[in-house]
């Protein structure tokens, strides 16, 4: 039976009429049109429906619609504005610097992991500005890449440490 919910998606107070018990990711994709969450593995093992809730990294696939009920959900698709919000941005940019340093180091091949692998840079750059390799490696743990591009993954997220440490207010 369906239930009206209500979600802050992308920074828009949105009204859902899903079954409680739906997963997030059906939600965001087949509801919402959203295309950052990618279906990967279904088991909450891959990294590639993540998504923000609250700020913390939450695989999507795994969490049912009703646990995000009232609180805040970001996507790829949101994730410059939120950057912006964090850093009290006067424009919000067009990509989150994760995004352009993975277009930059040529990280993404397949699209299999690159929803994931950005949405926990993200979240991991907003709660240590300059991570060590080893940090990095460790957030990054438990996020799949079908390419094998995990040199220019740690590589962009370095990079774009170095690019949110230059952006002034």
């Amino acid at each position: 039976m369906a239930s009206e919910l209500q979600i802050r998606i992308n920074d828009q107070l949105r009204k859902i009429q899903s079954a409680p018990d739906t997963p997030l990711l059906y939600v965001l994709t087949d509801e919402l049109n959203l295309q950052g969450p990618r279906f990967g593995c279904g088991l909450g093992q891959c990294g590639s429906c993540s998504v923000l809730v609250n700020g913390v990294e939450t695989r999507s696939c795994m969490t049912r619609v009703a646990a995000v009920d009232g609180k805040s959900v970001t996507t790829l698709e949101g994730l410059p504005a939120w950057y912006a919000a964090q850093k009290k941005l006067a424009r919000t940019p067009n990509l989150h610097p994760v995004q352009q340093a993975m277009i930059d180091e040529q990280a993404v091949q397949c699209g299999y992991c690159f929803n994931g692998m950005i949405i926990k840079a993200s979240e991991l750059l907003s709660k240590n500005a300059q991570p060590s390799e080893s940090q990095i490696r460790t957030a990054m743990n438990g996020h799949l890449c079908r390419c094998g591009t995990y040199p220019r993954v740690l590589k962009a997220i370095q990079n774009a440490a170095q690019a949110m440490k230059a952006v002034t207010k």
